[in-house]
């Protein structure tokens, strides 16, 4: 165990968030996103994993160390409901009030096509699957900097 760090972010996690670069994106998603598939066409290749939570607490845990990018309209997103864009359900609404909760602000997630998530999702540094059951359980987060320490 490490002090101050969310036990959920096990070691595989903890070292994609670190290998991450400014703008990189990251997949945060449910049960049913095709994540093996998905994974292998990343930039690290292969499947990261926190099981048995739902999609809001992954990311609350991934968000305790990760800042979002500031730079860009569309840090953090959700796959629109096929047929319903501006549907909002559960599951994503628990994960806007994580990320607002991490960022200590009102934060947009910006909703993205179906298959224009999974194009994206493609070109993501990593993907990590969680045990969310719920249906749309899917986000991209593009990591952002920490800012020095003021002198």
């Amino acid at each position: 165990m490490l002090k101050g760090i969310n036990p959920l972010l096990n070691a595989d996690v903890l070292y994609a968030l670190r290998a991450m670069g400014h703008g990189d994106r990251m997949v945060v998603c449910d049960t049913n996103f095709p994540a093996d598939s998905i994974a292998r066409q990343s930039v690290l290749g292969r499947l990261l994993r926190i099981d048995n939570v739902s999609a809001a607490k992954a990311v609350e845990a991934v968000l305790s160390v990760m800042p979002l990018d500031t730079f860009v309209d569309d840090a953090a997103i959700r796959m629109e409901i096929v047929g319903q864009a501006q549907e909002v359900p559960p599951v994503q609404r628990e994960v806007q009030a994580a990320i607002d909760r991490a960022e200590g602000r009102s934060w947009p997630l910006v909703g993205v096509e179906r298959h224009a998530f999974y194009e994206k999702a493609k070109t993501a540094y990593c993907v990590i699957a969680t045990g969310e059951r719920r249906f749309y359980g899917c986000f991209l987060f593009s990591k952002g900097v920490i800012a020095p320490d003021a002198e």
